[in-house]
């Protein structure tokens, strides 16, 4: 089973979001003619140019984040709705997720999905149809912030320059944290205080491009 390979691997740790992986099956995440590819450890295409991740990046993103009973959560880029519903289970009905997906199909594909366990009924997981690189700030500040898809240095961001959205910087709270792709490699910001971020890059990944307007 993958969950056990995870866990084996040393992917998965923390008590609380290995039984959000048990809980959350991806098989219910996934288009129909690909549900026999749940069990792969690979990403795998969902439409409109856009995968959803393999699980051991989810799992590895996730334990980065480290999210905790009652956070709020904004996940950027939300996709098939599986990090968000998986974010959902963690956070539990005294916690919010924000997931927003710029692809109109796919927001109503996520939230479809997501409704499957309750999420989007109880008011835990809220999709939103908006430019993820603008973060949501009706509803900031946030606990953490999650993004499944990378910033380029081609992008608005920057030539050549590896920058988070502000945005993203700005609807942050002390203390929290941003997991999210940068190029080839997955990116942890840790915001210390309003103007300063600690960093760690952990290289070695792949990841679609962050769609923006």
């Amino acid at each position: 089973m993958m969950l056990d390979e995870l866990i084996q691997g040393g992917w998965l740790k923390t008590p609380r979001i290995i039984e959000a992986f048990r809980k959350v099956k991806r098989v219910d995440f996934l288009p129909e003619g690909t549900k026999d590819l749940a069990e792969l450890n690979e990403a795998l295409p969902i439409g409109f140019g856009q995968t959803i991740s393999q699980p051991l990046v989810v799992a590895f993103m996730l334990e980065l984040l480290e999210p905790q009973e009652g956070e709020k959560i904004l996940d950027v880029g939300s996709g098939s709705g599986w990090t968000s519903a998986l974010l959902g289970e963690i956070v539990g009905e005294k916690g919010k997720v924000f997931a927003v997906e710029l692809v109109p199909e796919l927001k109503e594909f996520g939230k479809k999905n997501a409704a499957k366990y309750g999420f989007v009924d109880r008011g835990v997981v809220e999709f939103v149809c908006a430019d993820g690189s603008k973060g949501y700030e009706k509803e900031a500040p946030y606990d953490k912030i999650l993004a499944s898809a990378a910033v380029y240095p081609h992008t608005k961001f920057g030539v050549g320059v590896r920058e988070l959205p502000k945005a993203w910087k700005q609807q942050l709270k002390v203390g929290g944290r941003i997991v999210t792709p940068i190029e080839n490699s997955i990116w942890l910001f840790v915001k210390k205080s309003e103007k300063k971020f600690q960093e760690k890059e952990y290289p070695g990944f792949a990841f679609v491009p962050l769609v923006e307007k």
